[in-house]
């Protein structure tokens, strides 16, 4: 097993009187596809949302092991209302969202091209006197953009509005976007939301595609479970906020507690 770029150790959540996630632990392989499932309400959004960044854990610690070094994300998390996730990306992680956030009056390229603006090294002064070294990163922006629609098979849809897309295209390129910040992980909200079964299908070519031929490495919360169970890894199962099973999908599948979870009975009644 590759060591691990993401280490989630005893992470505990709290709004007010509310637990969201309690002591939640699991790794998340270099080069891997971790799955985190669990019924409605189990916390997977909240421990999505520390490790991203628009929150900081309660207690314990998640660690990202980029090039330079193991950094504690909850370090990076420091102002109350905007909290730290430009800094998380900045350290390497990226995300996509449930309710797909695209800027839906701008190009497709040019969604593209703003998600860059942490990697380019363009200044004011390089921008109104169009340096050399302004001209190169703009080339290299729109080089890596177009570089990426290609993955994505939208070469076609560069020019146009990202709303005018159909929604399948619209969840490949969010995903298109979050590359371009060059991430080491990158977390996907329910990227099958809302996808008919051929739009899903070619949704696990992609995301396999990014591990297999990109050494990419994917953390993605699903309900789908023909999509887990096709694209996984590793799968960890949270339900009321506690990790209650990890291990591979055929190992999850299979598990008791896991399957009293979703079925909402007890363990004994799935073993009975």
């Amino acid at each position: 097993m590759n060591a691990p770029v993401l280490d989630v150790r005893n992470v505990t959540m709290r709004f007010g009187g509310i637990v969201a996630n309690r002591n939640v632990s699991f790794s998340v392989a270099l080069g891997s596809v971790t799955a985190l499932i669990g019924p409605n309400g189990a916390g997977k959004t909240t421990i999505f949302n520390c490790i991203t960044g628009f929150y900081r854990a309660s207690e314990g610690q998640i660690l990202l092991d980029g090039p330079a070094g193991q950094q504690d994300i909850g370090t990076l998390i420091t102002r109350p209302v905007t909290g730290g996730s430009h800094l998380v990306t900045r350290a390497g992680i990226a995300r996509t969202f449930q309710n797909i956030r695209l800027f839906k009056e701008m190009s497709v390229v040019e969604n593209l091209l703003v998600a860059q603006h942490l990697v380019t090294s363009n200044n004011l002064v390089n921008g109104v006197f169009r340096t050399p070294a302004f001209r190169r990163a703009e080339r290299e922006a729109v080089d890596r953009a177009y570089h990426w629609l290609g993955e994505m098979n939208l070469i076609d849809d560069a020019n146009r509005l990202a709303g005018e897309l159909p929604y399948g295209r619209q969840r490949r390129l969010e995903i298109a976007r979050a590359m371009c910040t060059g991430p080491r992980l990158i977390c996907l909200d329910e990227p099958a939301a809302g996808l008919n079964p051929s739009e899903t299908h070619d949704l696990s070519e992609v995301i396999q595609r990014l591990c297999k031929q990109h050494g990419q490495t994917v953390l993605v919360i699903e309900h789908d479970m023909g999509l887990v169970m096709r694209i996984s890894d590793h799968v960890v199962v949270l339900d009321h906020g506690e990790v209650i099973s990890e291990g591979t999908p055929e190992h999850v599948a299979n598990d008791p507690a896991v399957i009293a979870a979703y079925l909402g009975v007890s363990e004994e009644e799935v073993e009975a």
